[in-house]
């Protein structure tokens, strides 16, 4: 009742200011008592890392200046662990015999490195140099100050940056050659790839106790994101990084999981205020807000509009990051501005992710028809196909307008999918962009890309040009199955795939029904080139924010990435694409090229390719041939580039689409689904059986027989292993085709058809019909689908 007496005001103040100052200092006490760098590690340990950091990036320049090097070689992957001694290093040894020199090899040493020294002495190669060292000093000045005003000074670090040594990286040293078959061991071949691809520095702190390492390295993201970008040579540190501190790749992965959902869980609970609706609408005419902000889907993801001024609350951003032993203030000043405001969280996530699902995809699909990033995560699966499904799984990516927008503009996203897209929990501070080459189906566009585990990156599928990728598929379906075929096969296997490509010695047969995939073949590549054009468009643009991209794709989908990665090198956009991962490729395998697409790739570069993938080489045998075939034949001469011979299990072009996820998880590729893999490897099980299946019903065919099957439905056998057959009788009559199942489709092939017409021209107009009516029933049910979701 005396609370509001004139002299009961002064004693309420003075306990509200008492209890104020107990407040502050029992926060200051806490604030103490955090750990941060600088409290777990001595002025030592602390020099120990920036020195650490300022080798890896020492080393991480040299390796640019190796793919510019004409000296640099490669040698197979039985050799890699030897040192590089040339031929007339040789000669030249004091110890060495002259006469076991090979005079050959040296001469062919000289040819290839007068070649290489031709090549890089061109005005754009230097020029190409130039810019990717500008880019990483520059890159590495402010990492390196960034890192030495937290623990020590910017000076110091600035002074070791300059005298660090540089390492040599093992994966330079020369081109490493890998082949895979079927008993290629995969456990763990993530981990032996981080330490033999980003081989360890020496260091007293991989001494230190596991969880002292870990928390620099979870201080070290911390200060890499404070740049405001988390690019590509970023993470390349980090992966210097983890392996020198002898910690396993998923420490990295899970705390950058744990960093991306946090940060977006804070930026959820700010709000804006007057000042930054001001800001926003002096801003809504400029290209980064009207692409960045209004590309997001609706309104619904929170704190874009607003929160420019509104900081995160340490104690918000300690909750998050917790579990790795660092303070909450520590872990906000670390963060520096990206601390601070909504806006910039938003631009890491390229606007939470609305760029690469919204109305800026919308300029690119007028160009390339159906271009846009499709969600792997929320396309349906069709290896476990559910009632009604059917539609659903075979139209997903074949929905070519929108309600408001031209028939030629895409729009990713169906209401279905909008919640997941906006769900901070499904945000990663990676990209991973799968690329199909051909479809059979418009499920094909997401269905290969399952094996892509979003717990590590955030995986999309690029879709382009469905109903030309639609019609290579089915096209080269039905040239596969066959008679014509059929009977190349057994003539083409005499043969290496280079002397069929360079003598032309393709037989009669297939070459007659060639036009059935000649044309689709053409068409969808010259598209995928303009793709693969605007892909490096919309990287350059920031459509994935300011994260690194991975990029894989198998036949066209990796001719769409040879085109994207030459077009940023022409746009000397560097730090953008972290990994490519190149499958089958139907492109030039001249190490000129591959030097240039070198010189945009922070990590890994992968070739992938079969010598025995014949569909391949004849698909390509009207392209320029005489500088190779990257799908076929691995690259020469230049560090960096791995090659992975998969001869041994793939011996089809159509069986990449099942292999993917197989081939990148024995090169240790990061974040492969397991499971998925395990469906895949079960799907392409059923196709061979089916693929075996006809061969023994056309051998039989082409005998005048029949296979014999049980009540099951499945071919019969004898002791010998042999398919059962019968004779088939006619009219009370034999048919004699031919005494053996290859005389006698030759004397098939070798008939005459109906009205004087020859049986290829019969056959290659049965097979476009067939092409022509799978395509057209693929496009209406997706479009079905689509007008299904519009209602």
């Amino acid at each position: 009742m005396f609370k509001h007496v004139p002299w009961a005001t002064s004693h309420e103040e003075e306990r509200k200011s008492a209890e104020g100052k107990k407040q502050q200092q029992q926060q200051q006490e806490e604030e103490e008592e955090e750990e941060s760098l600088t409290t777990i590690l001595n002025i030592d340990q602390r020099g120990h890392l920036t020195l650490l950091i300022a080798s890896i990036m020492a080393s991480m320049r040299k390796a640019i200046e190796m793919n510019f090097d004409a000296n640099a070689m490669s040698s197979s992957s039985s050799e890699s662990n030897k040192p590089l001694v040339s031929e007339d290093e040789k000669i030249m040894h004091a110890n060495t015999d002259p006469a076991s020199a090979d005079v050959s090899a040296l001469d062919q040493e000289k040819k290839l490195k007068e070649h290489r020294q031709k090549e890089l002495s061109a005005p754009k190669m230097k020029e190409l140099k130039g810019d990717a060292l500008r880019f990483i000093d520059r890159w590495r000045t402010d990492v390196i100050e960034r890192i030495g005003s937290i623990v020590n000074s910017k000076e110091e670090a600035s002074s070791q940056l300059h005298s660090a040594p540089a390492k040599t990286p093992r994966s330079q040293e020369a081109a490493t050659e890998k082949k895979i078959d079927a008993g290629s061991p995969d456990s763990g071949a993530a981990d032996l790839a981080l330490h033999e691809l980003f081989p360890p520095i020496d260091t007293p702190l991989s001494s230190l106790e596991e969880p002292t390492r870990i928390l620099i390295l979870h201080s070290t993201l911390l200060l890499l994101l404070s740049l405001e970008h988390y690019i590509a040579p970023s993470r390349v540190l980090l992966l210097y990084l983890t392996s020198s501190l002898h910690l396993p790749l998923s420490v990295l992965t899970s705390d950058e999981e744990k960093i991306a959902k946090g940060l977006l869980e804070a930026a959820k609970h700010m709000s804006g205020d007057e000042e930054t609706q001001k800001k926003a609408e002096e801003n809504k005419h400029s290209r980064k807000w009207k692409v960045g902000l209004a590309s997001v889907a609706g309104a619904a993801l929170i704190g874009v509009t607003g929160g420019l001024a509104a900081p995160l609350v340490a104690a918000g951003v300690g909750s998050v990051m917790g579990g790795l032993g660092l303070g909450a203030t520590a872990a906000a000043g670390y963060l520096g501005t990206v601390a601070g405001s909504t806006v910039i969280v938003g631009g890491l996530f390229g606007a939470y992710g609305g760029k690469m699902t919204g109305q800026m995809m919308d300029a690119y699909a007028k160009e390339v028809s159906d271009f846009a990033f499709l969600p792997v995560k929320d396309s349906p699966d069709p290896l476990s196909p559910k009632p009604n499904d059917k539609d659903t799984s075979s139209s997903h990516g074949a929905r070519k307008e929108s309600k408001g927008a031209s028939s030629n503009t895409s729009n990713l996203i169906s209401p279905a999918t909008e919640p997941a897209i906006n769900d901070p929990s499904s945000r990663r501070l990676r990209v991973t962009i799968g690329i199909s080459g051909w479809l059979t189906t418009a499920s094909d566009v997401t269905s290969p890309w399952r094996i892509l585990s979003p717990a590590s990156s955030e995986p999309f599928a690029l879709r382009y040009e469905l109903e030309a990728l639609m019609n290579l598929g089915n096209s080269i379906s039905a040239m596969v199955s066959s008679a014509a075929w059929g009977y190349a096969k057994s003539e083409m296997i005499k043969h290496t795939i280079f002397a069929e490509l360079t003598a032309a010695l393709w037989p009669l047969a297939i070459l007659k029904i060639s036009r059935v995939v000649d044309n689709p073949f053409s068409v969808a590549k010259a598209r995928s080139d303009k793709a693969g054009e605007l892909l490096a468009d919309a990287l350059v643009n920031k459509a994935q924010g300011e994260r690194p991209v991975v990029l894989v794709g198998y036949s066209l989908g990796a001719r769409v990435v040879y085109s994207c990665l030459m077009n940023l090198a022409k746009r000397k956009a560097f730090g953008l694409v972290e990994s490519a991962v190149l499958i089958g490729t139907p492109c030039p395998s001249t190490t000129a090229d591959w030097r240039v697409m070198r010189s945009v790739v922070a990590s890994r570069l992968v070739n992938v390719y079969s010598e025995n993938d014949y569909v391949l080489g004849f698909l390509y045998r009207t392209s320029s041939i005489q500088y190779g075939v990257a799908g076929l034949q691995k690259i020469e001469d230049l560090p960096g580039v791995e090659n992975v011979d998969v001869s041994a299990t793939v011996s089809g072009h159509l069986r990449y689409r099942y292999l993917v996820g197989a081939v990148l998880k024995k090169i240790g590729f990061e974040g492969v689904d397991l499971q998925a893999v395990e469906e895949e490897a079960a799907a392409l099980k059923r196709m061979d059986e089916e693929e075996e299946e006809r061969s023994y019903v056309e051998k039989a065919k082409a005998q005048g027989k029949s296979i014999v099957k049980g009540a099951d439905g499945k071919i019969l056998f004898d002791k010998d292993g042999k398919p059962l057959m019968e004779k088939v009788w006619k009219g009370g009559r034999k048919e004699e085709e031919g005494k053996t199942a290859e005389s006698g489709e030759k004397g098939k092939l070798e008939t005459q058809g109906k009205e004087g017409k020859d049986v290829h021209d019969e056959e290659a107009e049965r097979l476009e019909k067939e092409v022509q009516e799978k395509t057209q029933q693929g496009l209406l049910q997706g479009m079905a689908q689509k007008l299904h979701i519009s209602r």
